[in-house]
């Protein structure tokens, strides 16, 4: 609380209160209207008294008869079953991550990787490019062979074709993230890939070949950055693909051996980040002519300590998404320890930092987070838009969510039901989805822990982890959000595992999102979701003319029974990762739905006729 101050003596002793003076008359004056109150106050007393000493008169006791409270019936969530089938084997997808760990327990070696869906011959099916690590200089066993990305070629039907060899893909590179966009509006999307130790932009030349075009786009680095999750965004609406790169912390073999990190009864573990000097994002602007333009610190990205001037940033996702119906796509990035960054897209290039402001940076206590994948959507069917996040173990998923200014959050995870279940959990992968088609979006998260050990020194924790799948129920009183059980979703998908990207994609033809997720070391999960349930969908390929090619920044509106979905044609979700392209709308029952309308990057709306129910309708961007 505060005062009003006061001013100080010479010996810094507060001076008192200075004590009003009176002349006489007024003392006078006060004395006679004191001695009229005493008499008064006499009189008022006695009056008191004799009140006191009557006998009230008897009141007639009158009964109100009494009801139990009934309480209102609950509706209980009836989760669906919609099984989850891991079909990788099945499917001919054979690949296993290589981390390159021999024993010093580097810190790379337990981050990767990612996992991008991708249409990379225009065939029209999701195919699947899974991102490798690599052997460590000097480390590689005898016979090995080199680990390399691995590209996989859909047939349609969900059967997979490794591809990899002679697609110019097969190079060796200690990857991490994935992003996937056409930059050059030529209609074949490229790859860029993220690592440790340089970062790869690869053209898609057509036939599944690509070309290696790094250094004349110049879009690698300096060859010393820690580089993660990645986006193509069109953020001057130039009809151009930028890109947007996270970078975790200043990382080296030799940084990292001097930390010396060690967990009691175990020994050299896996160090934390912040035992590493942060890193600043990088951005850069589409110049055309397959070059790029490093605007990093002219944007306004590079946020900097206050106190050390140096990097404040450790970023490992990002999720791009316009907050606020400009037209211009803003950037929330999750930083691990350090406060989220919100970067509110000002125009003319610039880049405004308002994670504070905008309730994002810490959680309610003002405390950071240990943040690793995020996505944004509106699942409540509203104009709300909701930022997940997947925290480290104990910390619980951040749900931010919309108020009335739309670059207001306020954390919502308890009241929606997603946070306390999922605490225990190492959070990496999480994306919203609409698994069941109801045309409700749903929550996945992929969970593994970072430390093979962690079981010896804490109890509650183990290294492998299961998945977790939260079913948008619709009910904002009780929480959106319910966990759904193994006997629900099947077994496969809680599989324990030490999940890091993920991604989804309709890779059957059959309308519902499959999914995939990725391990440190292992195989991935390729789940082909078996429901059943009846609903109907619609989904939509858009072709920008005006826009970019692909569309990135779109938005496709719909009303179904009262509500609006919203979906942002939005590759980029959760860590490392990129899911398809097109969009779905689940309609549950519905056979249609009204005003539908595609908004533009840059605001320009669209309305779409005669959609095609439970079937892809293709939308091309209008000249006008």
């Amino acid at each position: 609380m505060s005062s009003q101050p006061t001013s100080p003596t010479p010996s810094g002793q507060e001076e008192p209160e200075e004590v009003p003076h009176y002349d006489d008359a007024v003392v006078g004056r006060a004395f006679r209207w004191s001695a009229v109150g005493v008499v008064l106050i006499a009189l008022a007393a006695g009056g008191g008294y004799a009140l006191r000493q009557r006998k009230p008169a008897p009141v007639k006791p009158k009964l109100t008869a009494l009801a139990a409270p009934v309480p209102a019936a609950a509706v209980p969530a009836e989760i669906p079953v919609a099984k989850f089938t891991d079909v990788a084997s099945a499917a001919g997808v054979t690949f296993r991550h290589q981390n390159g760990a021999y024993g010093e327990k580097l810190l790379p070696e337990t981050m990767g990787g990612g996992v991008a869906f991708l249409d990379y011959d225009g065939d029209g099916f999701q195919d699947l490019l899974l991102i490798n690590s690599a052997y460590w200089p000097g480390h590689t066993p005898a016979g090995a062979a080199a680990a390399t990305p691995a590209l996989y070629h859909n047939d349609g039907h969900g059967h997979f074709t490794d591809v990899t060899t002679g697609s110019g893909l097969d190079v060796s590179l200690y990857g991490m993230g994935v992003a996937v966009g056409d930059f050059d509006n030529d209609g074949r999307p490229d790859i860029f890939i993220s690592g440790v130790g340089g970062n790869h932009l690869f053209h898609n030349e057509g036939g599944g070949k690509f070309k290696d075009i790094t250094a004349a786009a110049g879009v690698g680095g300096t060859g010393k950055e820690w580089s993660t999750s990645c986006a193509f965004i069109d953020y001057d609406n130039d009809g151009k693909l930028d890109l947007f790169v996270c970078n975790y912390v200043q990382w080296s073999r030799e940084i990292d051996i001097e930390v010396g990190y060690k967990l009691v009864g175990v020994g050299r573990a896996y160090g934390q980040p912040m035992n590493f000097q942060g890193a600043f994002c990088m951005l850069y602007h589409n110049e055309g002519n397959g070059v790029f333009k490093d605007v990093s610190a002219a944007s306004g990205i590079q946020v900097k300590n206050p106190q050390t001037g140096a990097p404040a940033g450790k970023s490992l996702g990002v999720a791009p998404v316009d907050l606020d119906g400009d037209g211009l796509i803003d950037l929330v990035v999750a930083n691990d320890t350090v406060q989220n960054f919100v970067f509110h897209n000002e125009g003319k290039g610039m880049f405004k930092e308002i994670g504070a402001l905008s309730g994002i940076a810490f959680d309610s206590y003002g405390r950071a987070r240990g943040a690793m994948g995020i996505d944004a959507a509106r699942f409540r069917n509203d104009d709300a838009l909701g930022i997940v996040i997947g925290n480290f173990a104990t910390e619980l998923t951040a749900l931010y969510v919309s108020q009335r200014t739309p670059t207001l959050f306020s954390d919502e995870t308890i009241t929606e039901g997603i946070g306390p279940a999922g605490r225990l959990l190492l959070k990496f992968g999480v994306f919203f989805f609409d698994y069941d088609l109801d045309g409700r979006l749903d929550v996945l998260t992929a969970n593994g822990h970072l430390e093979e050990e962690i079981g010896k020194i804490q109890h509650n924790q183990q290294y492998r982890q299961p998945a977790q799948l939260f079913w948008n129920a619709g009910d904002r009183s009780g929480g959106c959000f319910v966990p759904v059980p193994a006997e629900k979703a099947g077994a496969d998908l809680v599989k324990p595992m030490v999940g890091r990207g993920s991604a989804y994609a309709d890779i059957d033809g059959d309308g519902d999102p499959d999914v995939i997720v990725t391990q440190v070391g292992g195989p991935p999960l390729l789940l082909r979701n078996d429901q059943h349930l009846g609903n109907h969908w619609l989904r939509f390929k858009l072709v920008g003319t005006k826009s970019n090619r692909d569309a990135i920044g779109a938005a496709v509106r719909a009303k179904v029974n009262g509500k609006t979905l919203w979906r942002q044609v939005m590759p980029t979700r959760g860590y490392l990762s990129q899911s398809e392209l097109p969009v779905t709308l689940g309609l549950g029952q519905a056979t249609k739905a009204e005003d539908i309308e595609v908004v533009w990057p840059g605001g320009a709306h669209q309305k779409v006729a005669n959609a095609t129910l439970d079937g892809t309708t293709v939308v091309a961007e209008a000249a006008n």
